[in-house]
């Protein structure tokens, strides 16, 4: 094995974060250090990528890049121009692009051998397009290097700008992810620089650009509980999401990652997690991962598969 040390990651799951009550048995990790893992590790490293997996402190992290070989690449630096109330990912001033980063992606994706890339980006508001430019750019570099690949990118807001939107859809990504993350009731403290109507409606120009010129593309968002909100302000944010057009849906428990950042208010149990899946089958999605440590890109490539009504297939 490789001398690296192993990726950054949340703090032990089988101890509670400053303040925190004990998390429970549900919320238990297996840890694995295996040749796979060091060697995505040591792949991210040598072409100088970062990976939601490592900066957002994922719980699944040992799960993808141990057993899936799987990643999740992250854009346009580590830093990022918001503020949120939940993420680990460090705030400040971005630094500029790097134009060799979409082809190095490209190279990681053909490396690891996936067939479903998933990318995603820090908020780089200060940019003109948000970023969006670097998405399309990544997307082809994929798409030329490795023919076939199916691509999964989970986008910021843009701050609204359509055009920005545009820019990435005409790229055109397999799925069109963006999340919600929490109930409107919240926003002013989980996601104080983002607004709940704003993140609807590029849902919903996301699924009008599918039905008008993308059929195969999959429109997707993800959800976060333990926050403080009802189970019944849940379901009605699901609804809300739904009624863009939204094809597919995640929702897990919220992970404080350190003591800076909100604690969690409660710990949902798998059954309530089950039940939300079922409303949301109920409402229409076709594909709903509903689970204490589901995120965003968890069984992404299933998810695709199930949203497009085949048989779905593992992540390599």
């Amino acid at each position: 094995m490789s001398d690296l040390p192993l990726p950054r990651f949340a703090p032990n799951p089988d101890r509670p974060v400053y303040g925190e009550t004990p998390r429970p048995e549900w919320l238990k990790v297996r840890l694995v250090d295996n040749d796979d893992t060091r060697g995505i590790l040591e792949l991210v490293n040598r072409k100088h990528l970062n990976t939601v997996c490592q900066e957002a402190q994922c719980p699944n992290i040992f799960e993808c890049w141990g057993r899936e070989r799987t990643a999740t690449f992250m854009l346009m630096g580590d830093v990022c121009t918001r503020h949120c109330g939940f993420c680990a990912v460090a705030k400040g001033v971005g630094r500029p692009l790097d134009p060799q980063e979409p082809r190095h992606v490209a190279e990681a994706v053909l490396e690891l051998g996936v067939r479903h890339a998933v990318v995603t980006s820090v908020n780089r508001d200060e940019l003109l397009d948000g970023g969006a430019a670097h998405f399309a750019a990544t997307i082809h570099a994929i798409r030329d290097l490795v023919p076939g690949v199916t691509v999964e990118v989970l986008v910021p807001d843009f701050l609204g700008s359509e055009a920005a939107l545009e820019t990435v859809l005409a790229a055109a990504p397999e799925v069109l992810n963006h999340n919600t993350e929490t109930v409107p009731r919240l926003y002013h403290r989980v996601r104080p620089d983002a607004v709940f109507e704003r993140s609807l409606e590029l849902l919903a120009r996301a699924a009008a650009w599918r039905d008008a010129r993308l059929p195969a593309m999959r429109v997707k968002s993800g959800i976060m509980v333990g926050l403080g909100e009802t189970f019944e302000e849940v379901l009605e944010t699901m609804r809300g999401i739904r009624s863009a057009g939204t094809d597919a849906l995640t929702v897990g428990q919220y992970l404080q990652p350190h003591a800076r950042r909100l604690p969690v208010e409660r710990w949902w149990t798998p059954a309530e997690f089950a039940r939300l899946r079922e409303e949301g089958q109920a409402m229409g999605f076709t594909s709903v991962e509903s689970g204490p440590l589901v995120r965003s890109s968890y069984h992404a490539r299933a998810a695709l598969g199930a949203t497009k009504g085949g048989e779905a297939a593992g992540p390599l």
